[in-house]
C-alpha cells in the first residue's frame, strides 16, 4: 500500500515517526523543527506541538478505520480466560 502514496524528497527537512513520540520534524543539519499548518496563502494558520499530535491521531484513527473495514482489528475487554485457553487447545 505505502508504495501507492506519493514519497516527496524534502530538501530542507526530516519527518519521522515512532508508536509513542508520534511525528518528530527537523531541519536537514538537524535542529528540532515543527509541524504548521498553511493556508494557500502562505500564512502559517497553527503551529506546535498540538499539530504534530493531532496529524498523528489521524494518521492512527484511519489506519485502525482501515483495519476494521477489512477485518484485521479485534477488539476485546480483556485478557483470554483460562477456559477460553483451555477450548482453544482442545
Amino acid at each position: 500500500m505505502k508504495n501507492s502514496l506519493p514519497n516527496p524528497p524534502l530538501l530542507a527537512t526530516r519527518i519521522s515517526a515512532t508508536v509513542s513520540t508520534g511525528f518528530t520534524a527537523t531541519t536537514a543539519d538537524g535542529k528540532q523543527a515543527r509541524l504548521a499548518i498553511v493556508d494557500e496563502d502562505g500564512n502559517v494558520i497553527e503551529v506546535g506541538d498540538h499539530v504534530a499530535w493531532a496529524a498523528w491521531r489521524v494518521c492512527v484513527e484511519v489506519q485502525e478505520n482501515f483495519w476494521q473495514g477489512q477485518g484485521h482489528l479485534i477488539v476485546h475487554t480483556g485478557p483470554p480466560t483460562e477456559q477460553q485457553a483451555i477450548e482453544k487447545a482442545a
